[in-house]
């Protein structure tokens, strides 16, 4: 925990590992009360937005709402959004999991500002805000029920319509069809409009509330006022969350963690962008400055890449996650990605031959833009900024054995715990059944067989896996998962 400007957010946790409700109150001075109309002008004059990566205009999204209400009859329901599913971002499980009071200030003003009906948290299945939000919301009065809904720590999980079908007892995946969640998210038959925000938006709202727009804009930029929280990733330790004001120089927050820009520094997570070395250490950690860059700021995830590790390894391998993290429920997702992620990984192993490169920008440019949600977008744009930051490293993968680093990890992904396709050589004939019945996950090479060994399979694949495995005429496939040992599924 590590402050680059006024404590705000982190205000006390350099003395209490969790703010419960006795020390909150003794390091936050009283949350005021603000009626509809005040809260909506405090949002509109420090020009709060979302934390969690879009970046959207909080008080237009409860002015929506407000206006749903009005309409239908129907109270609003309050949602905070902390299941942050991405593994390099912790910010918002760092803040349910030691300053849960201060994520509840916000959601509590809105709630009795808004005349809501209920205020759902939901957090990551086996989180510490599992524990932590509960025993939070047993110490305080609320002015109306409050409940948690746990989610499972998949990407796609923290994606707003996921987390509402989640509240909603439904599978936690993005809709297929988009929808204004302030027009009725939540309720299942009867739908209520829904004011939804992340963990570290309410937070803000809070600290925004207790100190007023003018002592909240003395820090940050007069576009961008006030503080964020960021992940910064280090190599084989745990992540620092840093709270910094807006504008910010990235190489500052670099030197505070100790830490150099590397062969390229990613901002945003891995839906954002990666920066040049050069740009990076003075980039603005800003959504205008990033923007001006190529860049985006999205949930505030760092991670500098070192030069020992080779880059375009590092970058096949999240790509690979990237896909199998997918929902599975629109052409560039269930095709798009998997193409881009099978030909990124031949390319970073030297076999995709001299078309890998646009094999790559072929099958991004195919999922961009037509996805159910931003999924496969956030994807193609970590991708291809990591093509050109990383130019010279593809070159060498392209025009000869590699770049000659090692892969180290660097870039951090959940333990492996989806099912896995593999190919027994010793059986295969070359019959190419696996092909037609599972054409997303097998893919034939140019004499009939399939030209990965060994293929992760998504949820969502996995009944196409098992009709492939089940039908194999050579019995030459098998399905392994994490701690068992391999075996036909029947």
């Amino acid at each position: 925990m590590r402050p680059l400007g006024p404590a705000r957010l982190t205000a006390g946790l350099d003395r209490f590992q969790r703010l419960d409700l006795a020390a909150h109150v003794r390091v936050h001075p009283p949350l005021p009360r603000l009626g509809r109309d005040d809260l909506l002008d405090l949002a509109e004059r420090v020009d709060l937005r979302g934390r969690g990566g879009a970046g959207f205009p909080f008080a237009r999204k409860a002015r929506a709402a407000v206006t749903a209400a009005a309409r239908s009859g129907a109270a609003p329901v309050i949602v905070v959004n902390g299941s942050e599913g991405e593994p390099p971002s912790a910010k918002d499980r760092m803040l349910l999991a030691r300053a849960p009071h201060l994520v509840l200030d916000g959601a509590v003003l809105a709630a009795a500002a808004f005349g809501a009906e209920e205020i759902v948290i939901g957090v990551a299945a086996g989180s510490p805000g599992e524990a932590s939000v509960p025993a939070a919301l047993d110490e305080r009065e609320l002015p109306c029920p409050a409940r948690t809904v746990c989610v499972p720590e998949r990407f796609v999980s923290g994606e707003s319509s996921a987390l509402i079908r989640g509240v909603n007892g439904l599978p936690v995946h993005p809709a297929a069809v988009k929808s204004r969640a302030a027009e009725g998210g939540t309720g299942g038959v009867r739908r209520r409009p829904t004011l939804l925000s992340n963990a570290e938006t309410w937070a803000q709202l809070a600290v925004a509330a207790r100190l007023g727009p003018g002592p909240y804009a003395a820090v940050g930029t007069d576009a961008e006022p006030g503080t964020l929280l960021l992940t910064v990733n280090r190599p084989g330790t745990g992540p620092l969350v840093v709270e910094a004001p807006f504008g910010t120089a990235l190489g500052d927050v670099l030197d505070a963690c100790r830490l150099r820009p590397g062969d390229g520094v990613l901002v945003g997570g891995y839906h954002g962008a990666w920066l040049d070395p050069a740009d990076a250490v003075g980039a603005p950690l800003s959504r205008t400055g990033l923007a001006e860059l190529g860049g985006t700021l999205g949930a505030g995830a760092i991670v500098a890449l070192p030069p020992a590790t080779c880059p375009l390894g590092e970058v096949a391998r999240v790509a690979a996650w990237l896909a199998g993290e997918s929902a599975g429920q629109c052409g560039p997702c269930r095709r798009g990605l998997p193409d881009a992620a099978e030909a990124l990984g031949a390319l970073a192993a030297g076999t995709g031959g001299p078309t890998a490169l646009e094999d790559v920008r072929q099958a991004l440019g195919g999922a961009q833009g037509g996805g159910a949600c931003s999924h496969p977008d956030g994807t193609a744009r970590f991708v291809l900024s990591a093509l050109d930051v990383f130019a010279r490293d593809v070159e060498a993968h392209l025009g000869g054995p590699g770049c000659g680093r090692p892969v180290l990890d660097v870039l951090p992904l959940p333990p492996a715990e989806g099912a896995r396709l593999e190919v027994d050589w010793s059986r295969c004939t070359g019959h190419g059944l696996c092909g037609v019945l599972a054409p997303g996950l097998v893919r034939l090479g140019p004499h009939g067989y399939p030209a990965s060994t060994t293929v992760p399979v998504a949820p969502w694949q996995e009944h196409d896996a098992r009709r492939a495995v089940n039908q194999c005429p050579a019995l030459a496939l098998r399905m392994r998962r994490p701690g068992r040992s391999p075996g036909r599924l029947r």
